[in-house]
């Protein structure tokens, strides 16, 4: 890497969704899509970022542009603080940052011809006017692989490789430091990708731009990048030279990336390390080490401490405790024997720690049970007994009885259902009339100040009366809290229009 200032220098950017519950959306936790990512970029550079499907890398990808707004890091790109800027100072940062996206059919406006796809960001920057506008886009065109005789079509008349270019096009028109290649090639056929990662790397030489390359074909990665970084529920597990990284992964789960990867000799066999389940939830990931509910060489510290960044070389880190204290030239070798070892000890596997590590326990020891000892057979088991099969009749009355009993569930556990959700709309409308009260001093005569109305509090029909009105609440005053009781208005009921609040001091009507 060149020892000159990087161009971007990503620093425990973070970004966690909340999700809410409820009426009023009360938070009731958060999805930790990036959590505490650092990483840089030097001018001309491409950094790869893999992982799974869900690891964060297009979160991280956005945020770091400020397409999503991070919940807290920083980002600075040639100096500036990218987190910090507003107005003018954005849009100047807007025009050197650019990003390829990874859908070519959602990502061009259906309605916007390719001149004014590609033209607009130029006239937006004031880089070009009137006929300037064609010329240049026509040599942008060009330089993509595309006829410069398609500027006035639009992109339903391209095919999706055609249509990345385009997409291309549009990222290299204001002339950027930065682009952020959002899985660009993973929509296309292969031929395609090997057409579309060749341009980059082209276009990259050429205009000495840097990439942040996200994807997850390592294939492609490798072929393209200079660095990568490998990406695991939020976290940068391992980052390194692309060389090294392939040569030698020092990180269980960079490695299971890797063994994926298919050999193209028939007569050679890759050894594969196999991930048992799918990646966990970013909205409660697990304690200590994030990958040790999957990894095959887990052991008991994993389960509770964080571990590390340990450098094993320069410029290969990696968040693992099987790269504790270990560097140098030799590190790929005492690597693999302290993975090889937690592979074969069972001694190193918990005894009752998670259900995944005794569910392995007994995958690879398999508890033998004896057979239970048979009781003497007496005089009314010693004779075999005849099964009877059902006649036509009483298999008509078995089917029947069950559909009826599957009937009877279902409906039990709907109408079960609506009144759960009845109850939680009154107890939030009985919150929404305290608070009224308590800022007017009185209570309202009518729902409709509120803004609420009987069909959206009780839109399900199984919540009518017997008699097909709907149903009335009553406000009870008398405790701490307003409490809304239902009651059936008979067959002489209101009109169901009318959304009159009645106090327990009125009367039944």
């Amino acid at each position: 890497m060149s020892a000159e200032r990087p161009l971007l220098e990503v620093e425990n950017l973070t970004k966690h969704f909340p999700v809410t519950r409820g009426v009023f959306g009360r938070v009731a936790g958060h999805v930790r899509a990036v959590d505490n990512v650092s990483f840089d970029i030097a001018k001309g550079e491409t950094l790869g970022l893999v992982g799974e499907s869900g690891s964060g890398k297009t979160t991280a990808g956005r945020s770091l542009l400020r397409l999503i707004e991070p919940t807290s890091g920083k980002v600075r790109f040639d100096g500036i603080d990218v987190l910090a800027a507003s107005g003018e100072e954005l849009r100047k940062l807007r025009r050197r940052m650019q990003i390829i996206f990874q859908d070519p059919y959602g990502s061009l406006n259906p309605r916007m011809r390719v001149i004014d796809i590609v033209g607009e960001a130029l006239e937006l920057h004031g880089l070009a006017r009137g006929a300037d506008v064609e010329r240049r886009v026509a040599s942008l065109l060009e330089r993509v692989g595309l006829s410069p005789s398609w500027i006035n079509r639009y992109p339903h008349e391209f095919s999706g490789g055609q249509r990345q270019r385009i997409g291309v096009a549009r990222a290299i028109a204001l002339e950027p430091d930065l682009i952020v290649c959002d899985e660009p090639v993973s929509a296309l056929d292969v031929s395609i990708q090997a057409q579309v990662v060749n341009l980059l790397k082209d276009l990259g030489s050429e205009l000495g731009l840097s990439y942040l390359f996200i994807a997850h074909d390592l294939s492609v990665v490798r072929h393209i990048s200079d660095r990568v970084a490998v990406m695991y529920l939020g976290e940068i597990v391992e980052i390194a030279t692309s060389k090294a990284l392939f040569r030698a992964p020092a990180h269980p789960y960079t490695r299971a990336l890797l063994s994926a990867i298919p050999v193209p000799d028939p007569k050679r066999r890759a050894k594969r390390l196999v991930l048992s389940g799918d990646i966990p939830s970013p909205l409660n990931p697990p304690s200590g080490c994030r990958f040790h509910t999957r990894c095959p060489a887990v052991f008991d510290r994993c389960l509770t401490e964080v571990p590390g960044d340990y450098e094993v070389e320069p410029g290969h880190r990696v968040k693992c405790f099987h790269a504790e204290g270990v560097s140098g030239a030799d590190y790929p070798r005492e690597v693999d024997e302290r993975i090889e070892r937690a592979l074969r000890d069972e001694s190193s596997q918990p005894v009752s720690h998670t259900w995944l590590h005794e569910a392995a326990r007994e995958l690879r020891e398999p508890v033998s049970v004896a057979p239970a000892s048979e009781p003497e057979p007496t005089a009314t088991d010693a004779e075999p007994r005849e099964k009877r099969a059902l006649s036509a009749r009483e298999r008509k009355v078995l089917i029947a009885a069950l559909v009826l009993v599957a009937i009877a569930g279902y409906a039990v556990a709907r109408r079960s259902a609506a009144q759960t959700r009845a109850e939680r709309q009154l107890q939030a409308l009985a919150y929404e009339l305290s608070e009224y009260a308590r800022a007017t001093g009185s209570y309202p005569a009518r729902l409709r100040e509120l803004g609420f109305r009987l069909p959206p509090i009780f839109p399900d029909k199984l919540l009518a009366d017997p008699w097909g009105n709907e149903v009335r609440y009553r406000l009870d005053t008398k405790g701490k809290r307003p409490r809304i009781e239902v009651e059936s208005l008979g067959p002489d009921g209101v009109d169901s229009t009318d959304d009159i609040v009645v106090t327990s001091s009125d009367k039944k009507r």
